[in-house]
């Protein structure tokens, strides 16, 4: 069969998105776990950091799908769920501007912020409440002392003194994902604070690798940043990645809004 996508991405966290909605009971005529392997490659596919399918929901307006370059199904992405967003209203499939997803970490509500154009640009989400906790790790024979943030999935912030782009994350990033604190892996956050609320990072995804940007990641830092008394509650946090920042802000009872981009890259088909 002949699959059609979009290629988008957030701050060049990149994946392809598939319109499933008219799949009742979410029966897929196509193995999304073997369909996300295929076409993520960077040098023989299409290239991504995974595949996201847009799915009828019961209980809110759609459901996303999230999976991984390797396969592996992840309960939540938050650049993916801005473009999600974006694709539900340049598509036409949906004409609201609030709009209601449901992931394996819950129900997250988007507020949608048009263009001149009259397509979408801007996605600010209810990301919910995040869980924090410190801990002491030595890896790769180094101590990290950071902090660990659920945010509907695993992370571990790790702020530092050296420069991020210095940073030998190749190395530490894997040992991090595989540590025997986290059985299912983690995200690994490696940050630099360059000025009061404004924060650089590179991020290790369990079952991508590096990648450009991670919405959950970006939101962890933030948290992590309260939990250590560098930024306030309401504050707006800058999270600065390779192809921009994103905002976000913590509140008073640790829940976390982002507002970030969200660009669609091209149309395609492949045959799979």
């Amino acid at each position: 069969m002949t699959l059609q996508f979009t290629k988008m991405h957030g701050l060049g966290n990149d994946y392809l998105y598939v319109d499933c909605s008219r799949h009742i009971n979410g029966e897929l005529p196509f193995d999304p776990v073997e369909v996300a392997k295929r076409v993520s490659p960077r040098y023989t596919a299409v290239g991504s950091d995974g595949l996201i399918l847009i799915c009828p929901s019961d209980c809110a307006d759609f459901s996303m799908r999230m999976f991984n370059a390797d396969g592996s199904e992840g309960a939540m992405c938050g650049n993916g769920i801005r473009c999600v967003g974006k694709f539900i209203h340049d598509k036409g499939l949906s004409p609201k501007l609030n709009l209601s997803i449901e992931t394996l970490s819950g129900i997250k509500r988007l507020v949608l912020h048009e263009g001149e154009d009259g397509l979408v640009d801007m996605v600010t989400v209810d990301m919910g409440r995040a869980q924090a906790t410190e801990l002491c790790l030595n890896i790769c024979d180094r101590d990290y002392c950071g902090v660990s943030v659920n945010m509907g999935n695993p992370h571990c912030v790790n702020f530092i003194q050296e420069p991020v782009a210095e940073f030998p994350l190749e190395i530490v990033g894997p040992a991090f994902e595989r540590h025997s604190t986290w059985p299912d892996g983690v995200n690994a956050e490696f940050v630099n604070c360059v000025s009061p609320g404004v924060f650089d990072m590179r991020v290790w995804e369990r079952g991508s690798g590096e990648t450009m940007a991670c919405g959950t990641g970006a939101c962890a830092v933030a948290v992590a940043a309260r939990v250590r008394g560098m930024i306030s509650p309401n504050q707006t946090c800058h999270i600065r990645m390779k192809y921009g920042e994103l905002q976000i802000k913590v509140d008073e009872q640790w829940n976390v809004t982002m507002t970030g981009p969200a660009v669609t890259s091209f149309e395609g088909q492949i045959n799979i």
